[in-house]
């Protein structure tokens, strides 16, 4: 494979992400994005070279952009939004970006997962509980939708980004709706938290540091000019 070698960064990989990706929009619901790209190599050696940050895009819908380099790094952390990206429905991908997906099983591990997961899950019940934004109903279905996805990823070593589909798919829409009672989203959470807990005990997922080494070292060298 001798991909184009672009004078800019060139985009591997775009997912749809949001409540379009999980099944659970409203006629006012917002289309989300999240992409990876790839810096000319040479960009690497340049004096006041600086290492592209997380960027954002706003138009039609928003997009949140990784190189992969930091994509990777934050994959190997099991952060939950960037494993979402490994899983979401794609929008565009080149044959890079199909193999970036496919290193889905090498970068994840279940304790960092899980530190990530609740981590992020205890955020968005705070925000919930604070009625953030006058929209509680949003981080209420984010606090029960990634401890779902983590007990999931935990059982199968996978989960399901559309959840609308899956079992807890109709309590989600409910939530989103704004028909619940505080306290059985709270009841709901701490269930599925402890659900991942034993979940955690019989995981033996372990990641494939050098596949993904190995990966980024291509990627590498197929942007040098």
């Amino acid at each position: 494979m001798t991909p184009a070698l672009p004078s800019h960064r060139s985009t591997i990989l775009k997912v749809q992400v949001g409540s379009h990706a999980h099944g659970l929009a409203g006629p006012d619901s917002d289309r989300d994005f999240r992409s990876v790209f790839v810096i000319p190599t040479t960009d690497l050696f340049r004096l006041d070279f600086k290492y592209p940050a997380t960027s954002w895009k706003q138009g039609e819908g928003d997009e949140a952009s990784w190189e992969i380099a930091l994509f990777l790094s934050l994959a190997l952390q099991s952060h939950p939004l960037i494993l979402e990206t490994f899983l979401a429905p794609v929008v565009a991908k080149d044959d890079w970006g199909s193999e970036l997906q496919a290193l889905f099983p090498s970068v994840w591990t279940p304790q960092k997962a899980f530190d990530a997961f609740t981590g992020y899950a205890t955020n968005q019940r705070t925000k919930f509980l604070d009625k953030k934004d006058a929209r509680p109903e949003k981080y209420a279905a984010a606090y029960v939708r990634v401890l779902s996805n983590l007990c999931e990823l935990l059982e199968t070593r996978t989960f399901t980004v559309h959840i609308r589909d899956t079992a807890i798919g109709e309590s989600l829409t409910r939530i989103k709706d704004g028909t619940y009672r505080i306290g059985e989203v709270i009841d709901l959470g701490e269930d599925l938290t402890q659900k991942a807990s034993e979940a955690l005990r019989l995981c033996r997922q372990q990641p494939n540091l050098a596949l993904v080494d190995d990966f980024l070292i291509r990627i590498r060298t197929a942007f040098l000019p």
